[in-house]
């Protein structure tokens, strides 16, 4: 029969090491506060601990990396998307200067007055084109849920696009200046001549007609909205003459403008809210644009 080992023995080496080991932790414990010897010990095991803490940061540095990435990416996203309808807002805003300019010295002396028209823009964004290569027409993201209404003048960064002729709860239709049936009344920004641009069913010209062959009208000439027929707000660009031609024994001249709005590659556009909507569609179109 084998002897039995005893117990207690064995418990009793146990406490004895773990009493010497705490001692001479508190002997180490005492000597680095005391003399701090165990400084170099504890600096070279910082040192070599190193690559293990950098390795353990690894996935910590890899999440906030792909957080910062995506948030950046979609912070700039949206700053550009706010900045672009900024922008298209401000250049806007800034079309009548030309016009103002001119109409300054003018109205200075009759008026002494430098008051400007300002008017509310609503950004909306063409969703679809007529797919009748007759008809002129737009299709606009907005509509009587957003205030739209008939008549309303369109406008993109560059000038005057057209005006409202069809809206729906959430959509409405635009006539586009160079529809055959659509005319706006313009003047010469320059000389201040009043003139009625027509369209000619091409998105790159405009025909301005029963203007005498000695009005003051040359080539180069910006045409902005006159404001007359209370449509069109005054003073934003229409169109650029690009043609004046006299023929002798004519009583009119012909003038072929281009128009400075980009009719067909414009994606965002501005509904003008003037502060007395017009309603009348018959004054600035030769015929129903509805029907």
């Amino acid at each position: 029969m084998l002897p039995i080992k005893p117990l207690f023995i064995q418990e009793s080496n146990l406490g004895l090491r773990l009493f010497l080991a705490l001692l001479l932790v508190a002997a180490l414990l005492w000597a680095d506060l005391r003399y701090s010897g165990l400084a170099t010990v504890r600096s070279a095991i910082d040192t070599a601990l190193t690559p293990i803490y950098l390795i353990a940061d690894i996935p910590s540095l890899i999440g906030d990396w792909q957080d910062n990435t995506i948030r950046s990416r979609q912070r700039l996203l949206e700053d550009n998307d706010r900045l672009r309808r900024e922008n298209l807002v401000l250049q806007a805003r800034s079309q009548q200067l030309s016009s103002m300019q001119a109409d300054n010295a003018r109205l200075r002396t009759l008026l002494n007055s430098t008051a400007l028209l300002r008017d509310d823009v609503l950004v909306s964004e063409i969703i679809g084109v007529s797919p009748d290569p007759v008809r002129h027409q737009l299709v606009l993201d907005k509509g009587a849920e957003a205030g739209v209404y008939l008549g309303q003048p369109l406008i993109d960064a560059q000038g005057l696009i057209g005006q409202v002729v069809g809206v729906g709860m959430t959509t409405s239709r635009v006539l586009l200046v160079t529809d055959s049936t659509h005319s706006v009344p313009v003047q010469v920004n320059r000389s201040g001549v009043r003139a009625v641009a027509e369209g000619m069913g091409s998105l790159d010209q405009l025909a301005v007609h029963h203007v005498t062959a000695t009005t003051d009208i040359q080539a180069g000439d910006l045409l902005v909205t006159s404001g007359l027929g209370g449509r069109f707000p005054i003073g934003y660009p229409v169109a650029i003459v690009s043609a004046v031609e006299r023929s002798p024994g004519e009583a009119f001249a012909r003038i072929i403008a281009t128009p400075t709005a980009e009719l067909d590659r414009a994606r965002h556009v501005l509904l003008v809210f003037s502060r007395s909507p017009y309603v009348e569609p018959e004054l600035n179109s030769r015929e129903d644009p509805g029907e």
